[in-house]
């Protein structure tokens, strides 16, 4: 996707559960733009993972998390690198940590479990240059620029359920919404 494809960006329906049959939220969302969306499963593991997701999840040092790796691609061409961590005392035992891709996705099955999403979750943007590897799965040149957003997710009852952080070469325009006071 060219950096001037504008690109409305919504968390709201990668946080809800799908209904039997329903598209992932991403092909739903490429194909709403009449564009074909899809992801390949590159990993399933247990990490000890970054400090900012461990502090999140609550994970001492040490303790392992497992981590989904994803290569997103938006009419055949990659376009995003996702990392999506969980408590491996959520994970274990479950799709989660098993390699193959989720029946509904990771946020159905989380909520089967008894995790559903909070409605607003945070999410930090920041720029960083492509590492080598990001380079070679996004066929960037090297030195090129892409946005990484985190997205820290608590489930409903303030519990720690989901880091995602995603390395996008595309360029993302978000709304804001407006609470009444």
């Amino acid at each position: 996707m060219s950096s001037d494809d504008a690109w409305i960006g919504d968390a709201q329906p990668y946080l809800a559960a799908r209904r039997h049959g329903e598209k992932d939220a991403w092909s739903s969302e490429a194909a709403a733009r009449g564009r074909k969306g899809s992801q390949k499963l590159l990993a399933v593991e247990e990490v000890e993972g970054p400090s900012a997701v461990r502090d999140f999840l609550q994970t001492p040092p040490g303790e392992l998390i497992v981590v989904r790796r994803r290569l997103i691609m938006l009419d055949g061409s990659p376009i995003e690198l996702a990392d999506s961590y969980y408590p491996s005392a959520v994970a274990r035992g479950t799709a989660l940590a098993a390699k193959g891709k989720i029946r509904g996705g990771a946020i159905t099955l989380l909520a089967s479990l008894g995790f559903t999403p909070e409605d607003e979750p945070l999410e930090d943007v920041a720029p960083a240059i492509a590492t080598p590897a990001q380079c070679e799965a996004l066929q960037l040149q090297p030195g090129t620029p892409v946005l990484v957003l985190t997205r820290f997710t608590r489930s409903t009852a303030s519990e720690p359920m989901e880091v995602s952080v995603m390395t996008m070469t595309r360029h993302l325009q978000y709304r804001q919404r407006k609470e009444a006071s």
